[in-house]
């Protein structure tokens, strides 16, 4: 099993420092995704199909909605210490113009980016804060981050240019009837636990439904439908105010230990582990 070494939630997202010992199965984020290698053997991602390594010498960037899988290569027994970055969009937008078009796929248009010294020096500031800091202020680590991410916005050659969010996936330019499944998914965990009944709610098979929704989203609905399941969990699980049972009920698996498998292929780690470790980021007081 995975270990979590700090997780932290709050407006920016989530961020991970993971130590690494079993592969992922393809999923996707709602948010932009920053893999970087802290500490261990050089790893690798597959994204829209290609292998991507990870190095002490570059990061890897994944768009919202961008399938992907973690390919574990440990060497010697030795296993890849990662920082894992899941930014919200609307918090990035906030901040700069260059991200209002972060929520979309093709946001980032290189999967892989160089790492130069000033990003490696905060790379590490932020690795050390996580692993050895009791407490970090949700300020100060919005800032760190802010400083990290906005260091990659600087490559021209990483960004689509030019206004995304009129274009390609948008909702606006949806097929009809796949507009209305992911509204159906979006509104009801019960929604995307079965994916014939949401074909079937559209008047679509359930093959022409799965060519569809790839050509709409670039995604198939199970994975979109998975990381629906995902999102609702981890904010259920970082509130800890619902059991596991009843976490699992809601998004409609007829066992605890079918949760727990299937949280455990998309996250590496069992969601009671997960909630042990989760820590919500603290305000400042005003």
């Amino acid at each position: 099993m995975s270990k979590v070494i700090r997780l932290l939630h709050g407006d920016f997202g989530r961020v991970a420092l993971l130590e690494m010992d079993a592969p992922l199965v393809t999923h996707a984020h709602h948010h932009c995704h920053i893999l970087c290698k802290v500490a261990g053997p050089d790893i690798a991602f597959q994204v829209r199909g290609q292998v991507c390594p990870l190095t002490d010498d570059n990061a890897v960037l994944i768009n919202a909605w961008e399938e992907h899988s973690y390919l574990h290569l440990p060497i010697n027994g030795e296993n890849p210490i990662l920082l894992a970055l899941y930014l919200e969009p609307k918090w990035l937008a906030s901040f700069s113009k260059k991200f209002l078009a972060s929520s979309h796929p093709r946001f980032f248009i290189n999967n892989l980016s160089g790492l130069g010294a000033h990003q490696k020096q905060v790379l590490e500031k932020i690795s050390m804060e996580l692993w050895w800091a009791d407490q970090i202020t949700h300020d100060y680590l919005e800032n760190i981050l802010l400083e990290l991410v906005l260091s990659f916005m600087d490559d021209a050659d990483l960004l689509t240019q030019g206004d995304l969010r009129n274009s390609g996936n948008s909702l606006a330019f949806m097929d009809p009837r796949i507009r209305k499944a992911i509204h159906i998914m979006r509104t009801s965990p019960q929604g995307f636990s079965d994916i014939s009944i949401v074909a079937k709610s559209v008047d679509l098979s359930r093959s022409h439904f799965f060519e569809l929704f790839r050509r709409c989203t670039g995604l198939s609905p199970v994975v979109f439908a998975n990381v629906l399941k995902m999102e609702f969990a981890f904010d259920a699980l970082a509130d800890k105010g619902e059991s596991l049972i009843h976490i699992g009920d809601e998004l409609g698996f007829s066992a605890q230990s079918h949760f727990t498998r299937f949280f455990k292929q998309h996250q590496g780690v069992t969601p009671s582990l997960y909630r042990q470790q989760v820590e919500k980021a603290p305000k400042l007081d005003s």
